[in-house]
């Protein structure tokens, strides 16, 4: 699952002292961070040092390999049970739903899935057309990347930001039929906000931070980022877009007409989108595996065997024995199975191991209880017969973002110019996913549509073809979209160490919750910590 962060804020005395940096490269950077328009840099990710297992460890010691359960096929328990068997540790996975992937879900035509409330539900999109229900992007600095060349999963650019897309704030007066492209609202709020900032140099205002050559800098850069006149004022400009484009034969084309005031400008409240591109997750150039975003865990599936992996197999105790461990589920059959192991890895929601019959003790229940609400969110989508999206508004993947109750609304990323296409009608999270997932899948698709036509216009209606949602909250053995980890905490900490012969991982057990990134790195710990207590006994 993906999650969309804010970019942290500068003070003004930071941001004063950062444009008197002297430089106009570093006046210009240090503008732009303070405007939200750039990642600091101790934002940016570091490299981390990771040691994989080998098999070489167990024959040049003269150890014997171990056996090891895997307690859940997400991104973290699968990338466990593939880096422990690369190195000749005998693995078997327990997976409690009816497939791998946990959060990283692909809904294509005939999928079906049942919620908590046993509602069902069966998609039916055309081949080659699919839903990324949880985990829907990758950045280019993940680790994520480095599992799909190992895998060689083929993959492709996923658009995250699209100048051609739209805001719609609604609660800040945008009515239906008129929403702004997001090129046309951020020309106007970098433009009065250069104007401001320009007009803040000429008159003394920044006179004890910057020198002379400093305000000639910033004032240079502004007239540039702002698309300001010589004056230093802001009228708008073709970078706002056009009404016709320009074309040939002296046909100049017609831009949009002028800007709103600053005030009007500001009273929108567009400008609260612009951080989420330079966000250090989510910033360009971001990608996705061709075909679904489960492409991955289909992989990794394969590379560790599918006889390894059992599904429809949930797990009801995991407990310390003095030999290793016993885990206990139900078989597909129906029946109690045991498993007994010299470790196990557990990567199930916190949540749901609290339910087990355990030996850890109150301390680790403890600590588990710290991340046992996974956070609810909810999609939707939603099978058009014609890609309107693209003929009338010319818009090519992207995300178009609202205030109201959809949050966000993403258009498909692959299948550029084919008949039919899938738009992720809403991606919300919060008291907005309760809200939709407490509704039946026939009326979440209505509400969604009915706010949708306020940006697209009727064919978001007329067009529709079929839908399929899911409520992250109501989904059996999962049961939320992704918890908020204090890695700070003692709890946090002492969940890193393990309990006896198990060791937790999963994405709420890193740095990066809510992205398989952290997923992966979590089970690379604990993949390390595993093997390094074997190779010292």
């Amino acid at each position: 699952m993906v999650t969309e962060k804010s970019t942290s804020g500068v003070s003004r005395r930071n941001f004063l002292q950062a444009v008197g940096a002297g430089s106009s490269a570093g006046v210009m950077f240090a503008t732009m961070g303070a405007m939200g328009l750039a990642p600091s840099a101790a934002a940016q990710p570091r490299a981390e040092s990771w040691v994989p297992p080998r098999g070489s460890d167990f024959t040049l010691t003269g150890r014997s390999t171990r056996k090891v359960v895997v307690v859940g096929a997400g991104p973290a328990g699968l990338a466990t049970a593939y880096e422990l068997q690369k190195a000749g540790y005998r693995v078997t996975v327990l997976e409690a739903r009816h497939r791998p992937g946990g959060r990283t879900l692909t809904i294509r035509g005939g999928d079906s899935e049942t919620d908590i409330d046993g509602v069902t539900q069966t998609a039916r999109f055309a081949d080659g057309v699919y839903m990324n229900a949880g985990a829907g992007r990758i950045a280019q600095w993940m680790v994520t990347m480095d599992y799909l060349r190992e895998l060689g999963v083929p993959y492709e650019v996923f658009t995250n930001a699209n100048a051609d897309a739209y805001l719609y704030n609604e609660k800040s007066g945008a009515t239906p039929g008129r929403p702004v492209r997001y090129r046309t609202a951020k020309a106007d709020v970098f433009g009065y906000t250069s104007e401001l900032l320009h007009h803040a140099t000429d008159q003394g205002a920044l006179d004890q931070r910057l020198t002379a050559e400093d305000k000639q800098h910033l004032r240079s850069f502004l007239r540039s980022w702002g698309s300001l006149k010589s004056d230093g004022t802001y009228a708008g400009g073709n970078n706002r877009g056009y009404e016709v484009y320009p074309s040939a034969w002296n046909e100049h084309g017609t831009p949009l007409s002028g800007p709103g005031t600053v005030s009007e400008v500001l009273a929108s409240k567009v400008g609260q989108y612009f951080p989420f591109e330079v966000n250090w997750e989510q910033s360009m150039l971001m990608f996705q595996p061709k075909g679904g975003m489960d492409t991955i865990c289909r992989y990794l599936v394969r590379a560790i065997g599918s006889q390894n992996v059992h599904l429809s197999s949930p797990v009801t105790g995991v407990e310390n024995t003095g030999s290793g461990v016993k885990v206990t589920y139900t078989a597909r059959n129906g029946r109690e199975r045991q498993i007994e192991a010299d470790f196990a890895v557990v990567s199930a929601p916190a949540g749901l191991m609290r339910r087990w019959d355990t030996n850890w003790g109150p301390e680790i229940d403890a600590a588990l209880g710290e991340f046992a609400v996974g956070s609810p969110a909810g999609k939707i989508g939603l099978q058009y017969r014609s890609r309107f999206w693209e003929d009338d508004h010319r818009i090519f993947g992207g995300i178009t973002e609202t205030d109201m109750d959809l949050a966000h609304v993403w258009y498909p990323s692959y299948g550029y110019g084919e008949r039919k296409g899938l738009v992720v009608g809403y991606y919300n999270t919060g008291a907005n996913a309760r809200a939709y997932g407490d509704l039946a899948p026939r009326q979440r698709e209505l509400r969604a549509v009915e706010q949708g036509v306020k940006i697209h216009g009727e064919k978001y209606r007329t067009e529709l073809d079929s839908s399929f949602s899911i409520a992250w909250h109501k989904v059996p053995y999962i049961e939320g979209a992704w918890a908020y980890p204090n890695t700070a905490s003692s709890g946090f900490k002492r969940l890193q160490q393990g309990t006896g012969n198990v060791y937790f991982a999963g994405d709420w057990m890193s740095e990066i919750s809510a992205w398989q990134h952290g997923a992966f790195w979590s089970a690379r710990y604990a993949v390390q910590s595993l093997h390094q207590r074997v190779m010292s006994s």
